[in-house]
């Protein structure tokens, strides 16, 4: 069993890390940070769901309204006009055939890949490249469109793409220590609420089973379930 450095015994020294209200976890988390970084803070769910059935594979992506609290750079795979228009909306790299040979060749200076669709022939040939990254363009996340301008704007105001893995847990980046527990509070009901629509009918029992808040080097705190449920449905 590995064992926890001084600062993180600390940090849980005294302190109840189950059983708690959304509100308290959160803060519970910003409070206990002792990183000399701005850590990010993140939240695990643990969904009853059963990811090896295709309705049940939970995949989808929010627009904080707070943002993420970093720059996030866009590559944009397009050609013609939309080119200009995805230049307009603030991508960092834009094109088509010379973007796709770019990345073949190894380039990667990027954090996020939007591609219009009749792109997707072309940069599936970089597929191999891209989806163990988590940068291939999916419908799904909204990541490949012809609406250029809103999804590059979304990416760039703080748009979170989450997938649940073979667990059936779902793991997303809520902004910043930084940005204080209201904000925090604000970008993670965002996030409870979509995850929360997103459930299939054919996942039976709870739903939410778990969750936990934690910051990049901090301990977690777990939220009762049926805390986690209230605060979704107020």
């Amino acid at each position: 069993m590995p064992k926890h450095g001084k600062n993180y015994r600390n940090a849980t020294e005294g302190t109840d890390s189950y059983g708690l209200t959304v509100e308290n976890a959160v803060k519970l988390a910003v409070e206990k940070a002792y990183a000399k970084f701005d850590e990010t803070v993140d939240v695990a769910i643990n969904l009853g769901v059963d990811p090896k059935y295709s309705d049940q594979m939970i995949r989808g992506a929010v627009t904080l309204p707070n943002g993420l609290g970093k720059s996030v750079k866009v590559a944009c795979f397009c050609s013609g006009e939309k080119e200009a228009e995805a230049k307009a909306a603030g991508a960092d790299f834009v094109g088509g055939d010379d973007l796709v040979e770019k990345v073949k060749e190894g380039w990667l200076e990027f954090d996020k890949a939007i591609a219009t669709p009749d792109m997707m022939a072309k940069v599936g040939l970089i597929g191999r490249v891209l989806g163990p990254r988590g940068l291939m363009p999916n419908a799904k996340t909204g990541t490949v469109t012809f609406d250029i301008t809103k999804a590059v704007t979304e990416v760039k105001a703080g748009r979170v793409e989450f997938k649940v893995d073979k667990a059936g847990v779902l793991h997303a980046p809520i902004g910043k220590v930084s940005f204080g527990a209201e904000k925090l509070l604000q970008n993670l009901k965002s996030l409870l609420d979509t995850v929360n629509k997103l459930k299939p009918t054919s996942s039976k029992g709870t739903y939410m089973k778990a969750v936990a808040v934690a910051t990049t080097m901090g301990p977690g705190f777990r939220v009762d379930p049926l805390a986690a449920k209230k605060y979704v449905e107020s």
